[in-house]
C-alpha cells in the first residue's frame, strides 16, 4: 500500500492556520485570513512543480494542473476542496494526536475540561488501532476542510514521484467561503476545464454523495407598533407575538430534529426583536424540487394570512434560493459515480451512498454544467470542539483519489 510522507504534516500545518471565513463581508474572499492562506498554498503547489498554478479572479479559487503523460484520449478530472473553517473558535489551533486508539477510552482534550467520550459518540469504537488526530477543547479542528486540502497535495506529490501512473490531465482547486455558502457561485467551470469534477469534502471512510438537499434561507421582517401597554387595545401590534404566529404556522414536526433521510424542514436560525420590530432568520431544505416549491410557498402563505388581518402588512419576507439537488444533473450521466464506486470496492472499501441532508460546492458547480459529487474526508464531528479525523482515512481517500484517476485513464 501506498505511503504518503507528507499528508499529516501539511494538515497539521494547515490546520494552525486561521482561514475561518466570515459570512458578514462581501468580499471574494471573504476573509483577508483566506487570501493569505490561498497565497501560501500557491506558491506550495509552485515548489511541489504543477502546472498552470493561478488564482482566478472571479472566484478566488487557486487551480493547478499535473499535466496527462499518456498519449490515449483520456477524460480531465478535477478535484476539489475548501480551504475556510466553520463559525467557531479558529484561533490558535493546537491539534492533539492519540496514537492507536482502542475504540473504547475516553479521550480528554487538553486540559479545557471536554472530552471525546463513546458513551456520546458512539462512532468512535469504529477507530480501534487508529491514529486519531483531535482539538485541545477549546477551537475546532479544521478538517473539514482541510483534510481535504492535504490529501489533493498528496494526490499530486504522488502522481508528480511516480510518472509510471499513467494518467489524464488532473486538476486541483482550492475555494474559499464553503462554510458560508457563498464559495462556489462564481466558480470558473470553463477555466477548471474538467470533463468530470470531485469535492473531497465528506466525513467517514466510503462516504460518496450525490444527492444534496435542494436549499432556499428567507429573512423575516416584521414590523409591530409600539404603544404603552396601558393603551395597547385595539392599537398594539406586537412583532414578537406575530414572530410567534408565525412559526406556529409552520408544520411543528417539520423542523430538523424531527426529520431525517429525505424527509424536508424548515428551520428557524435565528429570531431577534422587541415589540416595536422582529427579524427572523430561517433555511428551507427538501430533496424533492416539487416539494421544496411547496415548502417555500407555505412559508410565503403564512405570512399572507397574518399579514390579511391588518390593513398594513406587518411581515415582510426576502427569500433566496441557495442550491438544489445536484442528483437532477449527476443522474443524466453517472459516470462520474461510477468511477469513485468502482474504486472505492477495487480498494475493499463499502462505498456509502445516501441523501446528504446538507449541500457541498458540488451542488452548484453541478448546475453550471460539471458534474461533481462528493468523496469523503474523513472528518468527524466537524465544526466544533469535538472534532477529529483518523489518519488512517486521510491515507485511504488519497487512494481513492489515486485509484479513480487510475482507472480513468484504462
Amino acid at each position: 500500500m501506498a505511503t504518503y510522507p507528507h499528508l499529516i504534516s501539511d494538515f497539521l500545518s494547515f490546520v494552525k492556520v486561521n482561514s475561518r471565513s466570515d459570512e458578514s463581508s462581501t468580499t471574494i474572499p471573504s476573509s483577508p485570513r483566506e487570501t493569505a492562506f490561498l497565497e501560501t498554498l500557491m506558491k506550495k503547489l509552485t515548489d511541489l512543480g504543477l502546472s498552470d498554478v493561478h488564482q482566478d479572479p472571479q472566484s478566488a479559487y487557486v487551480f493547478a494542473t499535473v499535466p496527462a503523460n499518456t498519449d490515449k484520449k483520456v477524460k480531465t478530472l478535477g478535484f476539489i476542496s475548501h480551504i475556510d473553517t466553520a463559525d467557531f473558535n479558529s484561533e490558535n489551533i493546537d491539534p492533539q494526536i492519540v496514537e492507536n486508539y482502542d475504540g473504547k477510552s475516553v479521550i480528554k482534550l487538553g486540559d479545557s475540561g471536554y472530552e471525546l467520550d463513546p458513551k456520546v459518540f458512539p462512532h468512535l469504537k469504529n477507530y480501534a488501532g487508529h491514529d486519531l488526530i483531535t482539538t485541545d477543547g477549546t477551537t475546532l479542528l479544521g478538517a473539514d476542510d482541510k483534510s481535504g486540502v492535504a490529501e489533493l497535495f498528496s494526490v499530486a506529490e504522488y502522481l508528480l514521484a511516480h510518472p509510471e501512473v499513467k494518467h489524464g490531465d488532473v486538476r486541483f482547486g482550492f475555494g474559499p467561503d464553503e462554510e458560508i455558502g457563498t464559495g462556489a457561485d462564481h466558480f470558473n467551470v470553463a477555466d477548471f476545464n474538467c470533463d468530470y469534477a470531485y469535492t473531497v469534502d465528506g466525513g467517514p471512510l466510503g462516504e460518496l454523495e450525490y444527492e444534496t438537499f435542494n436549499a432556499a434561507q428567507a429573512e423575516v421582517n416584521i414590523s409591530g407598533v409600539n404603544v404603552h401597554p396601558g393603551e395597547a387595545y385595539g392599537v398594539m401590534v406586537n412583532a414578537l407575538q406575530l414572530a410567534v404566529d408565525f412559526q406556529n404556522a409552520l408544520p411543528a414536526a417539520e423542523v430538523p430534529e424531527k426529520t431525517q433521510g429525505r424527509e424536508g424542514f424548515f428551520f428557524m436560525l435565528a429570531l431577534d426583536g422587541t415589540v416595536d420590530s422582529a427579524k427572523m432568520t430561517y433555511i428551507i431544505r427538501d430533496h424533492d424540487r416539487d416539494k421544496f416549491e411547496a415548502r417555500k410557498a407555505l412559508f410565503k402563505e403564512a405570512a399572507a394570512k397574518i399579514n390579511a388581518q391588518y390593513d398594513v402588512e406587518h411581515i415582510k419576507i426576502d427569500m433566496k434560493d441557495q442550491y438544489y439537488n445536484m442528483r437532477e444533473v449527476i443522474e443524466k450521466d453517472m459516470t462520474v459515480v461510477d468511477l469513485a464506486k468502482q474504486a472505492m470496492q477495487e480498494l475493499d472499501i463499502e462505498p456509502i451512498i445516501y441523501p446528504v441532508r446538507g449541500g457541498t460546492d458540488g451542488s452548484k458547480i453541478s448546475f453550471m454544467g460539471l458534474p461533481t459529487p462528493n468523496l469523503f474526508a474523513g472528518g468527524e464531528n466537524m465544526h466544533g470542539r469535538f472534532e477529529y479525523v483518523s489518519e488512517q482515512v486521510m491515507a485511504r481517500a488519497v487512494d481513492v483519489v489515486l485509484q479513480i484517476i487510475k482507472n480513468n485513464a484504462k
